[in-house]
């Protein structure tokens, strides 16, 4: 096979060491194999920095390993030399004899012909962002699983607070929540510190603050409380980093704020996943096939066994399938008109993916292109369609026995 790079390296690694192999063509054609083992220790890596820099290196490759490989990838970032970083799905070799020499070895191997493609690695103020809003996403799910437990124990100590209130953690829940932990007042009582739209259910209220709440009882409702609270403080604190961040990327922020049923939390997301530079993806159907947006192909024989779509990234598809559900509420729409022609015929999930797909090609042209969110029109599939829903209704009519004649209404 062709050779491709001639001075390339491949670094096998682990959490406490990293194996580093490079290939050096001579000029008759001969290989020059050498191998070290480095510490994963800033002051290693560095010293894996230098020796690469002494056998004027030019490509280095390593395998995506969990977190592992960031501490190697910031410490090589910075350098002259091309720094791939490759999918370990790619790198399937023969299985048996498997050491971290071989394994080294074999990166570098398929480096030098040319036979690795690179992941996609934003740069390091996206990386930055994408750390805060993964952290946030974490968060929230956290505080939804202490809000699930809070309820748990209120169900065991008969008080179904949840039956009336859709939110037993608002303002309201939290003054009767605090007074049970403080053992203060009656059922009665407790219903009275409801504010707002909450003082219409107060007889309800009444009914359902009437429990038997033992003192462990109290004791998980209050650490369920502190918890909730930090976390809320955490999200606070949390948002406001974000925000900071953001600020590099108001001009991208402001084409996707225009996207219907986006949130500063959504584009914020958006942006830490696939960052602004669109010119990282040959094209859209890139982009969608990396964010896990479109069909699978797994054709043997002739014939189809599967049509799933891939796993992609998981942040990136859950977010747009999120707005895809709120988008296609809204009235008017292209996107709620594409969701209705699709769920038909193929069912409401499918669907859903499909106007997923259709937001990431918007936002791929909206970044590349730096235009606004345009909508189509709930009435774009009429008009593309037009000549076909014409014959289709002209033969029922038929079929029912009428005679149909045709003609252009005046504008």
């Amino acid at each position: 096979m062709q050779v491709l790079s001639t001075r390339c390296c491949g670094i096998d690694i682990h959490q406490k060491t990293a194996v580093a192999c490079t290939l050096l063509t001579q000029p008759d054609g001969s290989v020059m194999r050498t191998v070290r083992t480095f510490s994963t220790m800033t002051q290693g890596l560095l010293a894996l920095s230098d020796w690469l820099e002494e056998q004027h290196i030019t490509h280095v490759v390593m395998e995506s390993t969990g977190v592992l490989w960031r501490p190697v990838y910031n410490v090589l970032e910075d350098d002259r030399r091309s720094l791939l970083l490759v999918n370990p799905r790619h790198l399937k070799t023969v299985p048996g004899r498997k050491t971290d020499v071989k394994d080294s070895e074999w990166l570098a191997d398929l480096l030098r012909h040319g036979l690795l493609t690179a992941s996609f690695i934003p740069s390091r103020p996206i990386r930055v962002l994408r750390d805060l809003t993964r952290y946030r996403k974490n968060l929230v799910q956290q505080r939804a699983q202490t809000i699930c437990r809070l309820q748990k124990v209120l169900e065991t100590a008969n008080l179904k607070l949840s039956a009336v209130a859709s939110d037993i953690t608002g303002a309201s829940g939290r003054r009767m929540l605090e007074a049970i932990v403080r053992e203060e007042g009656t059922p009665e009582s407790l219903a009275e510190l409801a504010k707002g739209r909450m003082r219409a259910k107060i007889p309800a209220l009444r009914q359902a603050l009437e429990g038997r709440v033992q003192p462990y009882h109290r004791l998980l409702i209050h650490e369920s409380l502190e918890q909730i609270a930090y976390f809320e403080g955490t999200i606070d604190r949390v948002e406001v980093a974000i925000a900071e961040q953001m600020e590099a990327h108001s001009e991208a922020a402001t084409l996707l704020a225009t996207l219907p049923g986006a949130r500063a939390t959504s584009v914020a997301t958006i942006l830490a996943e696939i960052g602004t530079d669109m010119s990282r993806f040959p094209s859209s159907d890139h982009l969608c096939s990396w964010a896990g947006l479109c069909p699978g192909n797994k054709v043997s024989g002739g014939k189809h066994l599967s049509g799933k779509a891939t796993h992609g990234n998981k942040y990136l598809r859950a977010l747009l399938c999120e707005l895809a559900w709120a988008i296609v509420h809204t009235n008017n729409t292209y996107l709620a008109a594409q969701f209705f022609r699709l769920a038909r015929r193929r069912g409401k999930n499918r669907a859903i993916l499909a106007v997923a797909h259709s937001l990431l090609v918007s936002i791929y042209y909206m970044l590349r292109d730096h235009r606004p969110y345009q909508d189509l029109g709930a009435d774009y599939f009429t008009h593309l369609d037009a000549d076909h829903i014409e014959r289709r209704y002209v033969r029922q009519l038929e079929k029912l026995g009428y005679e149909v004649h045709l003609s252009k209404a005046a504008s």
